[in-house]
């Protein structure tokens, strides 16, 4: 998606939907401090690996994160410029009082120092660089609590 000075309202539209969940603000919050690779996100979060990859696609889709291939792994990487950018800044600074943020931050700080063959290839959790960080969200409205894709 290209960036303009003016957002159309579709674009507004998947912008915001795309920042509409927890998840999501912390994958934005966790990509302020460099490119992280799925695997580093995904430990970090403690999800499922096709939860954080549906997260970061939303985000792509957005806008609001570009990806780029190396080797075996993808990294993400938060944009930086243009309407999109600033929103996310926004969002972020907005939510940045959360503890839950603070956590992540600390948790990407040691999943850095994990070589990323060594994380990827092993398939580490949360627990083994820091931690828990997982999700808390409420049900959908019309869905239980077990039917709920967090």
């Amino acid at each position: 998606m290209t960036h303009t000075t003016r957002a159309t309202l579709p674009i507004v539209i998947d912008a915001v939907k795309a920042l509409a969940h927890p998840g999501r603000l912390r994958i934005l919050a966790m990509l302020r401090t460099g490119d992280l690779c799925v695997c580093q996100v995904t430990a970090a979060l403690g999800l499922a690996a096709s939860t954080v990859s549906t997260h970061l696609g939303d985000l792509r889709r957005a806008g609001f994160v570009t990806e780029r291939k190396s080797s075996k792994w993808v990294h993400y990487h938060l944009v930086d410029d243009g309407p999109l950018a600033d929103l996310a800044s926004q969002a972020i600074r907005l939510a940045e009082a959360d503890d839950q943020l603070g956590e992540d931050v600390k948790a990407v700080r040691a999943l850095r120092k994990i070589p990323l063959a060594t994380l990827c290839g092993a398939g580490l959790g949360p627990t083994s660089a820091g931690p828990s960080t997982s999700v808390t969200t409420r049900p959908r409205r019309g869905l239980s609590a077990t039917r709920r894709r967090t």
